[in-house]
């Protein structure tokens, strides 16, 4: 059987995850992914696709995962496990796509402007 790959993003985060038969074993930057992610929630959050179609022991997946912080890296392997589940089997993909699990937040962080001290923050105006 030869592995399928699929690519998650959120945020400036980018995985690379490879889907094989397996029995769950999950492997994020050669590391077990609850050494990866220190905390229970973002190992949850990162499974939540394959506790939606009971494949949670069905599959082994190798994730390379750069860019950004905790929370995006966590959103881009969700979206990168989802992707590589409906690559393996198409009708995994309903159930994935009514519950948000295919869809890509396009959310980023906005540009910092030129003479203002953040984004959206405004120097204080002075009329006098």
């Amino acid at each position: 059987m030869v592995d399928k790959i699929a690519v998650g993003r959120r945020k400036t985060s980018v995985a690379r995850v490879v889907i094989r038969p397996g029995n769950g074993k999950i492997v994020v930057n050669d590391v077990d992914i609850k050494k990866y992610f220190f905390t229970e929630f973002y190992v949850l959050k990162a499974m939540e696709p394959l506790k939606a179609v009971n494949a949670l022991d069905k599959f082994d997946f190798f994730v390379n995962v750069k860019g950004g912080g905790v929370s995006g890296q966590v959103g881009a392997i969700s979206l990168g496990i989802a992707r590589a589940l409906v690559l393996f089997d198409e009708s995994y993909r309903p159930t994935l796509r009514q519950l948000g699990f295919l869809t890509r937040d396009p959310r980023m962080v906005e540009r910092k402007k030129y003479g203002q001290p953040k984004a959206r923050k405004r120097f204080q105006f002075s009329k006098r």
